[in-house]
This record gives structure tokens, sequence and C-alpha cells, in this order.
């Protein structure tokens, strides 16, 4: 559970970072966050199955250094992914 919550996290500062970075295809701080959010989870999942030795250690609940920096990495990437590719469906539906 407190992976999940870490990869949440991470999420949503991954997704208002890509935000940040692509001015022309963010949603704005909420929509960012909630698509980073989601992108969160998706990204931990994903870890988990890509890199089973990354994923079972994020998933085990343990409090190491190495769980929290697969979770902050599978849930921070995920976001930033996740919000990019909304963003730029949302910009190519606009023209």
């Amino acid at each position: 559970m407190t992976a999940l919550i870490i990869q949440l996290i991470s999420g949503a500062l991954g997704g208002n970072l890509a935000g940040s970075l692509m001015k022309e295809s963010s949603l704005g701080t909420l929509w960012n966050s909630v698509a980073g959010i989601a992108g969160g989870g998706l990204g931990g999942k994903l870890l988990g199955m890509v890199a089973p030795t990354l994923g079972a250690a994020a998933q085990s609940g343990s409090l190491d250094i190495g769980s929290i920096l697969a979770s902050v990495a599978g849930g921070g990437v995920g976001g930033g992914v996740v919000m990019a590719v909304i963003g730029l469906i949302k910009k190519a539906m606009a023209k």
C-alpha cells in the first residue's frame, strides 16, 4: 500500500513536471495532476511487469531505499508519459 501511495504522488509530480516542460500541451495544474496520478499507478504496474526485481521491491511494502526509488521512478515516469500523451492528443484535436 505504501508503494502505491508513493507511485501516485510521484505520478502527480511527474505529470506537473511534464506539463511545465511542455507548456503547449499542458492541461493545467489540476488535470496534469489527475493524468499524472493515473500514469503513476500504471507506471508502477508496468515497472513490475517489465523489471520483476524492481517491481517486487516496489510492491513489497518495505521502506528500504531500493523500493522507494523504484516506486518514485515508476510513478514519476508513468505520470509524465501519460500527461504528455493526453496533452498531445488534446492539442491534435484542437486543430
